[in-house]
């Protein structure tokens, strides 16, 4: 089984960065999804890809995709960058528009 593991961003809807250091462990989708003929949902054929663990370190993560056999693949997040920023510097005479 494939899985991917990554650290997900903060939503739209988080104002702080609370939750955003968990590491998650997702199953890859093996079968193609189809809708059944009688009511129209959408099924697969693997239950395995409903799986979403959360993990405190992306090692932890590591360890348990090992521990099962499951092959992994790490997504690495995008670094942070904070510039920084003085209320006073909206009113500089240099400052354009």
């Amino acid at each position: 089984m494939e899985v991917r593991i990554y650290q997900p961003s903060k939503t739209a809807m988080q104002s702080g960065r609370a939750k955003a250091g968990r590491w998650i462990l997702e199953g890859e989708i093996e079968t193609p999804r189809r809708p059944e003929p009688l009511m129209g949902w959408i099924s697969s054929g693997d239950t395995l890809n409903q799986i979403r663990l959360q993990f405190d370190t992306k090692e932890e993560a590591i360890a348990f995709a090992e521990r099962n056999g499951w092959s992994h693949s790490i997504s690495q997040p995008r670094e942070r960058r904070v510039r920084p920023r003085n209320y006073a510097d909206n009113f500089r005479p240099d400052r354009v528009g």
